[in-house]
């Protein structure tokens, strides 16, 4: 699951940048209001976490104007402020959540569960492409002959695949999707977590397999009849 994290505090948003991958989270981080609105604009992300009180353009603006260009992203709210008025503004708003500074990190992982849980009520909580389904609240792999609990990246990759059938997804694709649009890691990262879901695939009997086509991308097709 990738997130977008909007928080000028440097410090503290190394810090929640480090405790949010370590929740499995892909996160791109920036450092002001107007970053956060071309990375919205731009990428494709599962949540946002803003701070309301960034230089460039403060986090209200930037959800509303998400809001009024019909993003219906998850997004929370953090700030220092914790007055009734601030509350019920950012809520006005758009947010789905609200979260005062300091808080705890259970507390901020609890209600990113809980606001991307919403957002995945709104679609089907599992993905089916022939004889296997990808249960999207547990990450968990299902086929005739058995069943895996997804790692975050595997999860994420499979979920593109089978809500994509058919369709060509290329590398770079899975890139920004999953690590990120500024990651350091290499792109042959993609084909290494191909071959692991190939495997795992194979082991629950899947009758649906990834095709890749060089130099292209990998879609999920009809497994070739042995």
């Amino acid at each position: 699951m990738r997130l977008l994290l909007a928080e000028d505090e440097r410090e503290l948003s190394n810090a929640l940048v480090t405790i949010l991958k370590h929740g499995n989270y892909s996160v791109d981080a920036v450092y002001n209001g107007l970053d956060a609105l071309d990375y919205l604009e731009a990428e494709n992300y599962d949540g946002a976490i803003l701070d309301i009180m960034m230089p460039g353009m403060d986090g209200l603006t930037v959800l509303k104007t998400i809001r009024e260009r019909g993003n219906k992203l998850p997004v929370l709210l953090l700030t220092a402020k914790a007055e009734i008025d601030d509350r019920v503004a950012g809520l006005d708003c758009g947010a789905d959540d609200y979260l005062t500074k300091p808080f705890a990190t259970k507390e901020l992982l609890a209600r990113i569960r809980a606001m991307t849980r919403r957002q995945s009520d709104l679609t089907d909580n599992k993905l089916t492409a022939g004889n296997i389904t990808l249960d999207r609240s547990t990450c968990e792999l299902k086929g005739p002959e058995g069943s895996f609990r997804l790692a975050s990246k595997e999860f994420q990759m499979l979920e593109m695949l089978m809500a994509n059938p058919g369709r060509l997804i290329n590398t770079e694709r899975f890139m920004e999707k999953i690590w990120g649009y500024d990651t350091d890691v290499e792109i042959n990262v993609v084909w290494v977590y191909i071959s692991y879901l190939r495997k795992k695939l194979t082991s629950v009997g899947a009758d649906v397999a990834i095709k890749a086509s060089r130099n292209m991308g990998y879609s999920l097709e009809k497994a070739k009849e042995k």
